[in-house]
């Protein structure tokens, strides 16, 4: 009967030891996946060369188009271009416009570059004052006063915002022209933010915090103080009780933006450090642990317009991540999970159809710069 006793002991000993042994392999291998290491991306001339290929070719191409537009008679049935004599291109208005941003932004970063002449040429032609007056000449109809609401606007400013700070003789002159559309756009987000009761938390385009980020951005840089306090005022409003932001939810099939880490993205900006971090640990918690993972959006076809939206969800994380551990460098380790995501979807991006290549270089160059700017 020992014997029995003691063999069963020296059993369940094995057995708990090979369980200890399989449990430390499974943790191993955890170990394993998070030390995997991604390079950062390059972005030097080389890239810039390929990069400024997409918005030469979209932003003056004008078919297929979605104009995306309320009819308000049969005047309002004209061509892309006529609507709309800059941002024409590049299937749909706000890509046109992020389209020159791309543009404006690799001339300032890669003056160099070997089409530099032909792209400055294209800005000079298309950034005249008359122009500029028949754009706004579609937003100032009653019927267009949504148009383009909140990411058009974003990305309207985000270009103004760049070509304000291009030392340039030329670009001070095309920003000049643009003033009176931005201006517009400025005075239609005071307009709306007030009566707006809760935020949009999509993964699209009318996502507020996304709206807000680029929109601050201009402010701050333009001086535009109503503009900061009002989006300052509402980002408070809208967001500093969230906690426990729903990662796992995430990503939905068509999204191009992550709910949750745009709303980091604002409140990073308007937010004192302590604030701040008291927010975020209430937020998203799990982005304190060094060891955390969040898996790439994976697309399966990148010719369907709205599949390939994830390939933009990869560089948009990408560039919250980046901003996020450069301002707070105990979230450092954050930045490999955004090389990793720039990894999955960069090599797709010259050469891929126009469903992505119309606007995706855009978000590839944002996430770039987000990583590279001091």
């Amino acid at each position: 009967m020992t014997k029995v006793i003691t063999l069963t002991i020296v059993c369940f000993a094995i057995l708990s030891c090979t369980s200890e042994v399989k449990k430390a392999e499974v943790q191993t291998s955890e170990k394993e996946k998070v030390i995997k290491t991604y390079s950062p991306p390059v972005f030097g001339l080389s890239e810039a060369n390929k990069l400024i290929e997409l918005p030469l070719h979209c932003v003056t191409t004008e078919y297929p188009n979605k104009l995306g537009q309320t009819i308000g008679g049969p005047s309002d049935l004209q061509e892309p271009s006529a609507l709309h004599p800059i941002f024409y291109g590049c299937f749909d208005w706000h890509s046109a416009v992020h389209g020159y941003w791309s543009m404006v932004t690799l001339l300032k970063t890669f003056p160099e570059m070997e089409r530099a002449s032909e792209a400055k040429a294209i800005l000079q032609e298309n950034f005249t004052q008359d122009k500029v007056a028949k754009e706004l000449v579609y937003f100032k109809k009653n019927i267009n006063k949504s148009y383009e609401r909140t990411y058009g606007w974003a990305w309207l400013l985000k270009l103004q915002q760049e070509l304000n700070t291009w030392q340039d003789p030329d670009a001070q002159q095309i920003a000049a022209n643009l003033q009176p559309l931005t201006d517009l756009i400025v005075a239609r987000y005071k307009e709306f933010l007030p009566k707006l009761v809760y935020p949009i938390r999509v993964g699209e385009h009318t996502n507020t915090a996304f709206g807000l980020t680029f929109a601050y951005d201009y402010a701050k840089q333009a001086n535009e103080k109503e503009l900061l306090d009002l989006i300052e005022k509402r980002a408070r409003e809208f967001y500093i009780k969230d906690a426990g932001c729903p990662m796992l939810w995430e990503p939905s099939g068509y999204d191009f933006l992550s709910p949750c880490l745009e709303e980091i993205d604002i409140m990073r900006r308007i937010l004192p450090t302590t604030e701040f971090k008291t927010w975020l640990d209430d937020f998203m918690p799990q982005l304190e642990d060094e060891g955390y993972q969040l898996a790439v959006g994976r697309v399966d076809d990148r010719t369907d317009g709205k599949l390939v939206h994830l390939d933009g969800l990869n560089f948009s994380r990408a560039w919250v991540f980046y901003g996020l551990a450069k301002q707070y460098p105990s979230y450092k380790h954050l930045i490999n999970i955004a090389n990793e995501h720039v990894a999955y979807s960069y090599p797709n991006l010259v050469g891929d159809s126009y469903e992505g290549g119309h606007w995706l270089g855009s978000f590839a160059i944002y996430a770039l710069k987000s990583l590279n700017d001091n």
